[in-house]
């Protein structure tokens, strides 16, 4: 028997107790159960790609700035972060998955290394 846990927040895992606690089990159910109004998370590829959602299709390049040696560390810190505030601006309020003109990303989460 699974209970609802207490809260959610900005969780993007929907947590239950098994058979009272103390084991916990989340469940991601972001196309039955959105929570894309409170998610508060960027996605960091295996491949040094930051996505904002796992069903976008844009991706914005960090291992290019982190390998850059041409730059020196508060250069790279600064590119960081507008790089970050770029991403976190562009968050859409809700992934558009049921729209008619949704189209899956090129990468799916599998591949992206989530």
């Amino acid at each position: 028997m699974l209970t609802p846990f207490p809260t959610r927040g900005s969780m993007p895992a929907e947590e239950f107790y098994v058979d009272g606690g103390p084991q916990i089990v989340g469940l991601v159910a972001s196309v039955t159960r959105p929570f894309c109004r409170s998610c508060d998370r960027l996605r960091l590829t295996a491949d040094g790609q930051v996505r904002n959602c796992l069903f976008e299709s844009q991706e914005r390049d960090i291992r290019a700035t982190l390998r850059d040696t041409s730059l020196i560390e508060e250069q790279r810190r600064k590119q960081i972060a507008a790089l970050f505030r770029v991403s976190v601006d562009a968050k859409a309020t809700g992934h558009g998955i049921n729209d008619p003109a949704f189209l899956q990303p090129a990468r799916p989460m599998s591949a992206i290394g989530g």
